[in-house]
């Protein structure tokens, strides 16, 4: 089976507020060259990867919509909203929700407003905020869940129980990696990519005793959003500097596909942001 992606065109794309540390309204980002690195993304996953890819159309006002990962969760034909933590990126969450019903989604958020749990009946703090697959990533059928900067520990019971699967919860400490998808990457069911200064002790030993073969990524490559990437089968697109964890993905038997993500880095996001897997 080809694999599927959620893409959104950068569109409105820029640095227009500060939600992390990446993001500098002195620093602007090149929307021409963005959308070019967006267009070759698209052509390496349609051209290389085989993948179906959706486009779901970009609103103005949210310049952030191009980080599809964020968007919810999919598993089979279930897709669950994210709840952002930032009011900037709130608005988001009809637009995508829309687009995932209109073709045949259950939506099933976590949160419907009253403190519980709209899957499951579990209690749920009213501000329990929930980033999609920017925070939660299946590896085989466990779901690596992190937490801290943007989803709250709290809704983690809940996904297990919408989706019924295993939910491995794992704490982030660094803020310039406040997404899991930042510095995890899970390869296959036994393999992942990981950064390992962005995560406390205890996930440190939960990440040995669950993933058999555990990458690290180093600071120069961690900072370039190594463990930013796509991957499917056994090809992977990575952004371009990384020559080491190209190195080390081939070793492993990797097709590696290495695209520049110069303009996303600076509202941080790369490959992986960019995409939210469907299948």
């Amino acid at each position: 089976m080809c694999p599927a992606f959620l893409m959104c065109r950068p569109t409105y794309y820029g640095i227009h507020y500060r939600i992390n540390p990446w993001m500098d309204l002195r620093r602007q980002a090149n929307r021409l060259l963005a959308l070019r690195q967006w267009h070759a993304l698209r052509d390496v996953l349609e051209r290389e990867f085989g993948a179906r890819v959706c486009v779901c159309r970009a609103r103005p006002g949210l310049p952030d919509m191009a980080f599809t990962a964020n968007a919810g969760l999919v598993r089979g034909r279930v897709f669950v909203p994210s709840r952002f933590r930032y009011p900037e990126r709130a608005g988001e969450e009809p637009h995508f929700a829309r687009w995932f019903r209109r073709r045949g989604y259950a939506v099933r958020p976590l949160d419907c407003g009253r403190g519980v749990s709209a899957v499951s009946g579990a209690s749920l703090p009213r501000a329990a905020n929930f980033e999609g697959a920017g925070d939660a990533l299946f590896a085989g059928d466990t779901l690596f869940a992190g937490y801290y900067f943007r989803t709250d520990v709290h809704t983690h019971a809940a996904l297990g129980a919408a989706l019924g699967v295993r939910v491995v919860s794992l704490q982030l400490v660094n803020p310039r990696f406040y997404h899991l998808d930042t510095c995890f990457a899970p390869l296959d069911g036994s393999a992942a990519l990981y950064y390992p200064r962005a995560f406390d002790a205890y996930a440190l030993r939960v990440l040995r005793e669950n993933v058999g073969d555990l990458v690290a990524v180093s600071d120069a490559e961690a900072h370039e959003f190594g463990c930013n990437a796509v991957v499917a089968g056994r090809k992977a697109v990575i952004p371009q500097p990384c020559r080491d964890l190209a190195r080390a993905l081939r070793r492993r038997r990797y097709a590696v596909y290495p695209l520049p993500f110069s303009e996303f880095i600076k509202a941080g996001g790369a490959a992986k942001c960019l995409t939210l897997r469907l299948d």
